[in-house]
């Protein structure tokens, strides 16, 4: 039986992934006034991410994420199953989400 990227390595390759596919979407969020923060991937392949700056108290922020950012993830990411912004959230939280 062969073993994972994750079980080796101990990374999980959707994160790097996740994480590639944000850099390519950061500077048009920049260009705009905001930017965007991953948070985590949780048990059931929902990425987390954090809008901030303008991005986060734009009133189409969630189009935003899901027309642009979540298509874009989930294209690139096999296996992701949705983007959700977690809006303000403490370094507590954001820590329990990775």
């Amino acid at each position: 039986m062969s073993e994972t990227q994750e079980e080796t390595t101990g990374i999980d390759p959707r994160k790097s992934g996740v994480l590639a596919a944000l850099e390519v979407i950061r500077p048009a969020l920049q260009s705009d006034g905001g930017d965007i923060t991953f948070v985590g991937i949780d048990e059931d392949s929902v990425v987390h991410v954090h809008l901030t700056g303008a991005c986060g108290d734009c009133s189409v922020s969630t189009m935003t994420l899901k027309a642009g950012v979540e298509r874009i993830v989930m294209d690139r990411v096999p296996g992701i199953t949705a983007v959700v912004n977690d809006g303000e959230m403490s370094p507590e939280e954001e820590h329990a989400a990775v």
